[in-house]
Protein backbone atom coordinates (compact mmCIF):
# COMPACT_ATOMS: atom_id res chain seq x y z
CA UNK A 1 0.00 0.00 0.00
CA UNK A 2 0.84 3.29 -1.11
CA UNK A 3 2.24 5.82 1.75
CA UNK A 4 -0.35 8.63 0.26
CA UNK A 5 -3.12 6.25 0.15
CA UNK A 6 -2.50 4.94 3.94
CA UNK A 7 -2.34 8.01 4.49
CA UNK A 8 -5.82 9.13 3.71
CA UNK A 9 -6.94 5.48 5.07
CA UNK A 10 -5.94 6.78 8.51
CA UNK A 11 -7.22 10.47 8.31
CA UNK A 12 -10.88 8.98 7.23
CA UNK A 13 -10.55 6.84 10.48
CA UNK A 14 -9.74 9.62 12.78
CA UNK A 15 -12.22 11.91 10.77
CA UNK A 16 -14.94 9.16 12.16
CA UNK A 17 -13.95 9.50 15.61
CA UNK A 18 -13.83 12.91 15.45
CA UNK A 19 -16.93 13.38 13.77
CA UNK A 20 -18.50 11.08 16.65
CA UNK A 21 -16.91 13.10 19.18
CA UNK A 22 -17.52 16.49 17.94
CA UNK A 23 -21.77 15.68 17.87
CA UNK A 24 -21.17 14.43 21.46
CA UNK A 25 -19.40 17.90 21.94
CA UNK A 26 -22.14 20.21 20.20
CA UNK A 27 -25.52 18.19 21.06
CA UNK A 28 -27.94 20.78 19.65
CA UNK A 29 -25.81 20.99 16.26
CA UNK A 30 -25.62 17.46 16.00
CA UNK A 31 -26.01 16.42 12.21
CA UNK A 32 -26.96 13.10 12.96
CA UNK A 33 -24.46 10.01 13.37
CA UNK A 34 -23.44 9.81 9.38
CA UNK A 35 -23.85 13.33 9.08
CA UNK A 36 -21.16 13.74 11.82
CA UNK A 37 -19.25 11.31 10.44
CA UNK A 38 -18.67 13.35 7.13
CA UNK A 39 -18.02 16.59 8.60
CA UNK A 40 -15.19 14.97 11.13
CA UNK A 41 -13.97 12.84 7.55
CA UNK A 42 -13.85 16.74 6.28
CA UNK A 43 -13.00 17.91 9.23
CA UNK A 44 -9.53 15.89 9.03
CA UNK A 45 -8.94 16.67 5.97
CA UNK A 46 -9.58 20.78 7.06
CA UNK A 47 -7.73 20.14 10.22
CA UNK A 48 -4.49 18.30 8.17
CA UNK A 49 -4.75 21.05 5.52
CA UNK A 50 -5.30 24.25 7.45
CA UNK A 51 -4.40 24.23 10.96
CA UNK A 52 -0.61 23.69 10.41
CA UNK A 53 -0.72 26.56 8.24
CA UNK A 54 -2.14 29.17 9.99
CA UNK A 55 -1.64 27.58 14.23
CA UNK A 56 1.10 25.74 15.54
CA UNK A 57 -0.18 23.65 17.97
CA UNK A 58 1.29 21.68 20.70
CA UNK A 59 1.86 18.27 21.17
CA UNK A 60 -0.30 16.30 22.87
CA UNK A 61 1.34 13.27 25.03
CA UNK A 62 3.38 11.08 22.92
CA UNK A 63 0.88 9.29 20.48
CA UNK A 64 0.38 11.05 17.21
CA UNK A 65 -2.98 9.40 16.75
CA UNK A 66 -4.07 11.14 20.07
CA UNK A 67 -3.13 14.48 18.34
CA UNK A 68 -4.63 13.56 15.02
CA UNK A 69 -7.68 13.06 16.71
CA UNK A 70 -8.03 16.47 18.85
CA UNK A 71 -7.15 17.92 15.64
CA UNK A 72 -9.45 16.54 13.70
CA UNK A 73 -11.85 17.23 15.84
CA UNK A 74 -11.57 20.73 15.90
CA UNK A 75 -11.97 20.93 12.49
CA UNK A 76 -15.34 18.82 12.58
CA UNK A 77 -16.43 20.97 15.13
CA UNK A 78 -15.70 24.06 13.18
CA UNK A 79 -17.50 22.58 10.09
CA UNK A 80 -20.32 21.37 12.35
CA UNK A 81 -20.46 25.25 13.34
CA UNK A 82 -20.43 26.72 10.31
CA UNK A 83 -23.07 23.92 8.59
CA UNK A 84 -25.28 25.16 11.63
CA UNK A 85 -25.33 28.56 10.72
CA UNK A 86 -25.39 27.82 6.66
CA UNK A 87 -28.54 25.91 7.82
CA UNK A 88 -30.03 28.48 10.25
CA UNK A 89 -29.84 31.09 7.30
CA UNK A 90 -31.49 29.25 4.72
Amino acid sequence: MSPELQNILVMIVVGFVAGWLAGQLLKGRSLGLVGNVVVGILGSFVAAWLLPRFVALPAIGSSVIINSIVYSAIGAIILLLVVGMVRKAA
